[in-house]
């Protein structure tokens, strides 16, 4: 398994070169390029899997790295919680989640943003899985559903997702957001 450490010098290198004024009238790929500088100043921070383990046996807990999920890098994912074995998630099944956003362009020095989310609201979320065609399940986008194709539905999970794998109605905002995923059945 390769390990990648991004060292802080060359993500300052790279948001010098990439960095563009906060304007209005920004091309796609300048709004990319932030978004990408945005995900590694956080993944910076981390200790960062570039492959998924083989047997999917995640390493746990709050200190555990962040596993590339897919080869273009729009997802990592960190397991805080891996679940029971054995109760995983059939597609169309209905999934209920909470979860606590926050937004990678305000992250600083180290420090998350205040989050949102439903997390302590009573109401959790749902999608359907796998099943794009209703529009709870693709109003959330595809990004919140991958980390039930390595886990339990019981997981509990930190996940970064850039824009083209997020909220559908923010895909033209272009923002990294860093979510705290945990998936229920209803009881």
């Amino acid at each position: 398994m390769k390990t990648l450490h991004f060292f802080g010098a060359i993500v300052l290198a790279i948001a010098g070169l990439t960095a563009t004024s906060c304007s209005e009238g920004k091309s796609y790929a300048e709004l990319l390029n932030e978004e990408n500088m945005y995900t590694n100043n956080f993944l910076a921070d981390q200790i960062v899997e570039l492959e998924i383990p083989a047997d999917t046996v995640f390493q746990v807990g709050p200190r555990a790295p962040y596993y590339r999920l897919d080869n273009d890098g729009t997802l990592y994912m960190q397991v805080l919680n891996a679940g029971t074995p054995g109760n995983r998630v059939t597609d169309d099944e209905q999934i209920y989640f909470r979860y606590t956003r926050y937004r990678l362009s305000d992250y600083k020095n180290g420090e998350l943003p205040n989050g949102s989310g439903n997390n302590i609201s009573l109401s959790p979320a749902w999608f359907r899985y796998n099943n794009f065609q209703i529009n709870n399940s693709y109003q959330w986008g595809q990004g919140i559903q991958v980390p039930l194709r390595y886990l339990p539905v019981d997981c509990e999970v930190n996940i970064v997702i850039k824009s083209q794998m997020g909220v559908i109605s923010e895909n033209t905002n272009v923002q990294p957001y860093l979510w705290r995923l945990t998936y229920e059945r209803r009881k």
